[in-house]
């Protein structure tokens, strides 16, 4: 049979198509369509459908977002082990047990619609109201530490203002936040949303990242990752509410209740092997007490290293980055066994961390390390802890805890830290809220352009609407 020169062209391009077709799953385990559930092979893609789901998810009714929220919160609920397991194969950081209840925590209490009350002033003028509309479109950035907690959260808190996302997952976490996009989607839709309420793409890039800030469909920027993505959002012409870094201090006093400090430090500190922002990253003593609180650290369950092996360690974990220390990537979010092997030390047991004394000025110090080791340095007295604690924070003000029953101290510490979470007397995970403290909860944490833990509120306008010499009614 002869065929012509354009028969032959096309079936030349479906042979090149198929290939490429297999080459795409045999790379990434299963085929993406573009538009599968929410995830697309481009970024204009992803926010086009989202802006066309936003037309129409604005005209539903307050009712009707609490309903497609709530088919997320039980997604969520639904799907947490499965989840859970994906990130820890995926990213290599944290714990099973542990992402499980960040899953549960960012279901039940992220806040919904039930913060967008409006508020009304009736008098002889008339009738003021004001509510609050949707932005629109809002591009996100999510972390590999907790990549679906977050995207969940934020999902909630952002879809209960009337806005539609798109998420840029970090490139480390990138399957099961597409599993997590195409979840939501499918849960959402039967319960009655438009298709692609939030999207994201298949594979996130700096450059994927850069598309989404800069499209004009774009108009609110939600940013949870490094200092390099921040800065790049701020340099954007739009409003935008990023997590910035943080490095915990924590202050334990001679007055401190030494059993309660160390108990609730490794609670804390060892949740999810350290990979939280929130969590305590070093330790300052008294030196009246500090032999005293190590021995309480032991009896916790954690294991003392020597001031020589903390050294070691951080030789083989940390690592300078200009003018600042970095966990590498290989030791990030590790728990103590693994740890405890790179110095030649097989741990029995389940043991929380590992913590050793050091100066105040040591890179396990200043380093926002995101591991199982904690560094305890030895403070003359409070006034010394007070100032070592402002250094290690790194005018970051994001979180700082004290241990004591000197009130005046704790007032002194908590507005020399100024920091947006403060937590007295209990480890710092405990000041998001959730199951742990009191209050509301969100993995955003905005440190940097200061809406600190985040509700719906910040995602959405205030509009302003007064009826002149009307609907005055008493």
């Amino acid at each position: 049979m002869d065929l012509n020169e354009s028969e032959i062209r096309k079936i030349v391009e479906q042979v090149v198509e198929k290939v490429m077709s297999q080459t795409t799953e045999a790379s990434s385990g299963s085929k993406i369509d573009n538009g599968d559930w929410g995830v697309f092979t481009d970024m204009n893609d992803a926010v086009e459908a989202a802006h066309e789901a936003f037309l129409q998810f604005k005209e539903r009714s307050i009712q009707c977002r609490k309903k497609i929220i709530d088919a997320v919160r039980k997604m969520a609920l639904e799907n947490k082990e499965e989840l859970a397991q994906m990130t820890v194969e995926e990213t290599g950081m944290g714990r099973v047990d542990h992402k499980i209840a960040k899953y549960v925590n960012a279901a039940n209490h992220s806040p919904g619609v039930e913060y967008l009350q409006p508020e009304a002033w009736s008098g002889k003028n008339g009738l003021a109201i004001d509510e609050y509309a949707p932005f629109g479109v809002i591009g996100n950035i999510s972390p590999s530490t907790h990549p679906g907690p977050t995207m969940i959260n934020n999902i909630i808190i952002q879809l209960a203002g009337g806005n539609t996302i798109v998420f840029n997952p970090h490139p480390s976490a990138k399957k099961v936040s597409a599993k997590v996009i195409q979840l939501a989607n499918k849960y959402m839709y039967e319960a009655g949303a438009p298709k692609n309420l939030v999207t994201c793409v298949a594979e996130p890039t700096l450059e994927t990242a850069r598309t989404l800030f800069g499209h004009e469909k774009i108009e609110l920027l939600s940013v949870t990752g490094g200092p390099q993505v921040v800065k790049m959002a701020l340099e954007y012409p739009k409003k935008v509410i990023a997590a910035g870094p943080g490095n915990p201090p924590v202050l334990v006093d001679e007055t401190a209740d030494l059993e309660l400090a160390a108990r609730e430090i490794t609670m804390s500190a060892s949740f999810d092997n350290n990979i939280l922002c929130i969590a305590e990253k070093e330790i300052f003593v008294v030196d009246s007490v500090f032999e005293r609180f190590m021995a309480e650290m032991e009896r916790a369950g954690n294991y003392r290293l020597s001031t020589g092996e903390m050294n070691r360690l951080a030789e083989r974990a940390l690592e300078l980055s200009g003018k600042h220390w970095l966990i590498k990537r290989d030791f990030a979010g590790k728990s103590a066994a693994v740890l405890g092997k790179a110095l030649g030390i097989n741990l029995q047991g389940d043991v929380p961390l590992l913590f050793g004394e050091v100066e105040k000025d040591h890179p396990w110090v200043v380093a926002e390390q995101m591991t199982c080791c904690i560094p305890v340095v030895r403070v003359k007295d409070f006034e010394e802890g007070l100032s070592a604690s402002l250094k290690a924070e790194h005018g970051f003000k994001h979180t700082a805890s004290i241990f004591s029953k000197d009130l005046e101290r704790v007032t002194r510490f908590t507005r020399v830290l100024d920091c947006d979470v403060h937590v007295i007397n209990g480890g710092t995970l405990r000041g998001n809220g959730g199951d742990l403290g009191e209050g509301y909860f969100s993995h955003t944490i905005a440190t940097p352009t200061g809406e600190g833990i985040c509700t719906p509120v910040h995602f959405v306008r205030k509009r302003r609407i007064m009826t002149h010499k009307s609907f005055r009614f008493v």
